[in-house]
């Protein structure tokens, strides 16, 4: 571990000037849970765990009853507890990083019923190149949930949990080996070890498992659902054999490549737009226009040291992306903010920053898109991942996030 982790945050370390802009007052409108004090994940979910009709939060090796999350089941045995609390507290962010784990063995978690019991399962997305679980929801039964192996290795650092080949269920789509592609369940066997379908030749360099920038979204309008990454995007042919790999159009949908990238059509106009943030580690969150010959132009949301975005605002770590109708206007807006401590105390620009969320809602008028900048949580932020789903069940999204910081949730209301 040590080899790796110390010649990273050196990577990152480098200073720059503060340019986060200070975020507003909140409006009252969001209201923040803090459902557990500790670093045991840099993400969560949510599921009807237990058939009460309630939601629950699935998060690190446990998973919290709804409606108010207090109450904690297991789910898996915990490893080291993190304390989130001030700087210092964290260990391994003090002293040799081999010392202890400072970074955390669930990176991301999914849920889904796997084996088709009619019961939600909860799938844990572990440090990159590492082992992809899936916990069998025992129903009911206390104990620790039957674990099953979905990939043996999952590269990048926003694996997504999402429909690939269209066959109406979820599959892992991340790097592995080197190589883009996807993991798919067979749901005859479920308890198996999930198939990789490669997508791509090998590029060790290109799809190593510390990449960032991975999503998905049918970039030419024909049905199927191509690829997204951070140089470009990857088209599913019509009949694919399973062994050729993928046409590849070429793109720069961010230098260094950020979270989760989605294909969605924002400004109305019947192509597939690309949203993203452009560097997981430093600044700029951007949607990407496709223009009617197939080429992009860039549109920034967020202040990066050289460029002013639309919104005014800035913040550094834009690590995790969701889309949602947060404003149930039709439109997808945008979730995401401000991973906190993403390499520790001294490993990124501006870690002290404010440990922000934001929305930013969409609007189109006369052919065009703009999207303003709403203030949810100033002291939180976002992991790997932020999920906007309904927690208490009034049919408005709400924010679920786990970091360094503890576990959220944010009730819109």
């Amino acid at each position: 571990m040590k080899p790796i982790l110390l010649p990273l945050l050196a990577a990152v370390g480098a200073a720059t000037a503060v340019i986060s802009t200070k975020p507003p007052e909140p409006t009252g409108k969001w209201v923040k849970y803090k459902i557990s004090n500790y670093f045991w994940a840099e993400g969560a979910c949510v599921a009807d765990v237990n058939a009460d009709g309630k939601t629950d939060i699935l998060t690190g090796p446990y998973w919290y009853a709804g409606p108010d999350f207090k109450t904690r089941h297991t789910v898996y045995p915990d490893g080291i507890t993190f304390n989130a609390g001030e700087k210092g507290t964290i260990p391994g962010f003090e002293g040799e990083l081999s010392g202890k784990n400072a970074y955390s063995d669930n990176f991301l978690s999914y849920s889904h019923d796997f084996n088709g019991d009619s019961r939600p399962d909860y799938l844990v997305i572990g440090f990159p190149g590492k082992e992809t679980f899936w916990y069998e929801n025992p129903g009911g039964k206390e104990g620790h949930w039957p674990r099953h192996t979905a990939l043996a290795s999952t590269d990048n650092e926003s694996p997504m949990l999402a429909d690939i080949n269209g066959d109406k269920r979820p599959d892992l789509l991340c790097m592995s080996g080197g190589k883009i592609g996807y993991a798919t369940l067979d749901p005859t066997n479920p308890t198996a070890p999930w198939k990789w379908h490669a997508i791509t030749a090998a590029d060790p360099d290109a799809f190593q498992r510390f990449t960032h920038g991975i999503g998905h979204g049918d970039i030419n309008s024909d049905g199927l659902t191509d690829i997204l990454e951070k140089r470009g995007w990857w088209e599913q042919p019509a009949a694919w054999d399973g062994v050729a790999s993928w046409k590849f159009h070429p793109a720069s949908f961010g230098d260094k490549g950020g979270a989760q990238m989605f294909g969605t059509d924002v400004n109305g106009d019947g192509r597939t737009d690309v949203i993203t943030s452009i560097d997981a580690h430093g600044f700029g969150v951007a949607w990407y226009e496709q223009n009617a010959d197939g080429t992009w132009k860039r549109h920034l949301l967020t202040d990066t040291p050289t460029e002013k975005g639309s919104t005014g605002v800035a913040f550094t770590q834009p690590h995790a992306l969701d889309l949602a109708d947060v404003n149930g206007d039709g439109t997808l807006d945008i979730v995401t903010g401000k991973r906190f401590w993403a390499h520790g105390p001294t490993g990124d620009s501006e870690p002290d920053q404010h440990a922000v969320i934001y929305a930013f809602l969409l609007s189109r008028k006369d052919g065009q898109a703009t999207y303003t900048a709403e203030i949810i949580d100033a002291d939180s932020g976002v992991g790997c991942q932020v999920m906007a789903a309904d927690a208490n069940g009034d049919a408005k999204p709400d924010i679920i996030a786990a970091n360094k910081k503890g576990c959220f949730v944010i009730l819109q209301k």
